[in-house]
């Protein structure tokens, strides 16, 4: 078994679609390969790179946030240290998430027991607490 794999490999293998390869590689999340003439040509490192950026995905970071993971941190900078780095931010806008998801849950469960007739029934308060509605006549 060869330790050399061609794009089409790699993406069978790790359950991935090769324009994605392509675009970790465009956006410097994945190193690029060695050239057989036109043909991309992986080691199997490319595996584990490919894993990070699936892990780093799971836990909901942008390609932004997972570049900087790989790329913003000195290159001796320990995994945990930048994925703590990272992970404080991530949780408080994940919190932030919850919260405003929350909201749109108890909103929804107050809409389940609407009785309005109109729908401006429904907005009239809203209206009432727009600063400019008095003025155009609500």
């Amino acid at each position: 078994m060869s330790d050399e794999f061609s794009i089409g490999e790699v993406a069978w293998r790790a359950g991935i679609n090769t324009s994605a390869i392509r675009y970790y590689e465009r956006i410097g999340l994945l190193r690029l390969p060695r050239r057989v003439g036109k043909r991309r040509v992986y080691d199997a490192s490319v595996f584990e790179s490919l894993a990070l950026v699936a892990l780093a995905q799971d836990a909901g970071f942008r390609m932004a946030e997972i570049k900087l993971l790989l790329h913003g941190f000195e290159r001796t900078t320990p995994a945990s240290q930048r994925w703590q780095a990272l992970a404080r931010g991530k949780l408080a806008e994940i919190a932030e998430r919850i919260e405003r998801a929350e909201q749109m849950r108890d909103l929804l469960e107050r809409l389940l027991r609407c009785q309005c007739e109109t729908l401006g029934q429904c907005v009239r308060r809203r209206v009432a607490a727009m600063p400019g509605a008095r003025a155009a006549g609500h």
